[in-house]
């Protein structure tokens, strides 16, 4: 499912920011999972849904470039993204890391360290979503650059110094900008 607008919690009514960096975050508000939320001006409800993702960055093995998926929106522009996807039953974050970056990217991947969670809140198909997602530092092992079909519209190795300025959303940026250099986020 295609995000149709990120929102920070800063922007719903009384939520707290958008976690980042595996920071406590507040209970959702205002019910569990899955409950009924009134749509602005109380003219209906918005069914809440809870979705836990993982993925996250791929450096070449040369260390001088990172991976990234874009997409693109209503107006034509390709937005640019951290591989990610949906936690299937069973799965782990970190299989299923592994598993959406070479989906996604068509690039086989070995997991250096964990990067942290943001969560986020966004509207998809009437649906009020709240997104969690489990983000790592990748290397590549192999594979060929290949976008995954009617998910991803184009795949991309930028230098590791404009991988947080290519990114559209700012979350994403704000994750990886914390650390600094990314590279030696591998030594």
């Amino acid at each position: 499912m295609r995000p149709k607008g990120r929102t920070s919690r800063t922007s719903l009514v009384t939520l707290a920011d958008v976690t980042i960096n595996g920071g406590a975050s507040p209970a959702p508000k205002p019910g569990p999972p899955g409950s009924q939320l009134p749509l602005k001006g109380g003219k209906g409800r918005v069914k809440k849904v809870e979705e836990i993702s993982a993925g996250g960055l791929v450096l070449s093995s040369d260390r001088k470039t990172g991976l990234l998926i874009g997409r693109r929106d209503k107006r034509g522009r390709t937005l640019w993204s951290l591989p990610k996807g949906h936690i299937e039953p069973g799965e782990s974050p970190e299989d299923a890391a592994l598993r959406e970056v070479a989906e996604e990217t068509g690039i086989q991947s070995a997991i250096a360290r964990t990067l942290g969670v943001i969560d986020f809140w966004f509207m998809a198909d009437g649906k009020r979503i709240h997104k969690t997602v489990h983000h790592f530092l990748f290397t590549e092992t192999g594979g060929h650059l290949a976008p995954q079909p009617l998910e991803v519209d184009e795949v991309a190795w930028f230098a590791v110094d404009e991988v947080v300025s290519r990114l559209a959303y700012s979350d994403e940026r704000k994750l990886l900008a914390g650390f600094g250099d990314l590279a030696a986020l591998l030594n």
